[in-house]
């Protein structure tokens, strides 16, 4: 089902991406761009960029795909608590599961997990991520925070924000290191030759991690990787963009490399301040049985 949209410029001015967001009550900047991404927003017939600035006279063409609404059903998936009180809850989400409902993922997902193990959850503003602060990539393992109300979201937003929590990984990454540990501060945005890529590109956002060579194996090394930002697939593009694509990933790695399921990347440790009390909570959970084989074959030579 689609909703079509046509508007002719009168008086307004300025970015294509704020007209429509004023003009069309339901779009947001964030939805125009999607909507240009995938051509269904034309002026004059011809696809423009966001930044266009509309003219008087422009004739504007926006046709909105009625998606089907997320039906959000409880599921044992039982899993693997670490820590739960009244605010949070830390997981430890396996390799292989998506964190949240979406088009092509409507069930089995962390939240599904999570609404069977308690209707405290955080809403959300799109409404199908409840209680979820912060992601990892589906073939990524390890921890996660969760919040259990408006507060604790608010508490830990705000921490990911001003980078006051403690999130540390562990990768298998190839090549042979000439440096001991180093930090990498590239910005990270869409790849414009491939919308379902980033990229390090000089118009995305501010992107900053941190790298230690733990152990270095013949043409492979295991570094752990501490993020100061939290970008989509940073550690996977920071790493290539360095010369060290993760081993198994199968969009920014090479085509020969170690076999896994997916890119071998564990979240192992995550600290951050209570939201009520302020005190201070670390974790750390064990890299999954199939990284840990990996790495003991590898120590092997």
């Amino acid at each position: 089902m689609e909703e079509k949209h046509s508007l002719t410029i009168t008086d307004q001015s300025g970015r294509l991406d704020k007209v429509l967001s004023k003009e069309i009550e339901k779009l947001s900047r964030t939805q125009v761009q999607e909507l240009i991404d995938n051509n269904n927003i034309l002026v004059n017939s011809k696809k423009e960029k966001a930044s266009y600035k509309v003219k008087s006279g422009d004739q504007i063409e926006v046709v909105i795909s009625q998606k089907e609404p997320l039906n959000l059903e409880p599921e044992d998936l039982h899993l693997d608590i670490i820590y739960e009180d009244d605010d949070v809850i830390v997981v430890n989400k396996p390799q292989g599961m998506v964190v949240h409902p979406a088009a092509g993922h409507p069930n089995h997902t962390l939240v599904n997990g999570l609404l069977y193990h308690t209707k405290d959850l955080a809403d959300s503003e799109e409404g199908f991520r409840p209680g979820i602060v912060h992601r990892i990539d589906k073939d990524t393992s390890g921890l996660l925070m969760v919040a259990k109300n408006d507060h604790a979201r608010q508490s830990l937003e705000k921490q990911l924000a001003s980078k006051t929590n403690k999130r540390e990984y562990l990768a298998l990454v190839h090549g042979n290191f000439k440096t001991k540990s180093g930090k990498i501060d590239a910005p990270i945005g869409r790849n414009p030759n491939n919308r379902k890529q980033m990229a390090i590109n000089p118009n995305g956002k501010n992107a900053v991690t941190h790298f230690e060579v733990l152990e270095q194996f013949k043409d492979y090394a295991l570094v752990k990787c501490i993020l100061e930002t939290g970008r989509t697939h940073q550690i996977r593009v920071h790493m290539k963009y360095i010369g060290h694509p993760l081993a198994g990933d199968p969009v920014y790695g090479p085509k020969k490399t170690l076999k896994g399921n997916g890119q071998f990347l564990h979240a192992k440790t995550l600290g951050f301040y209570q939201p009520t009390s302020d005190k201070w909570l670390e974790f750390s959970v064990d890299v999954p049985e199939i990284f840990q084989k990996q790495l003991e074959k590898l120590r092997r030579g």
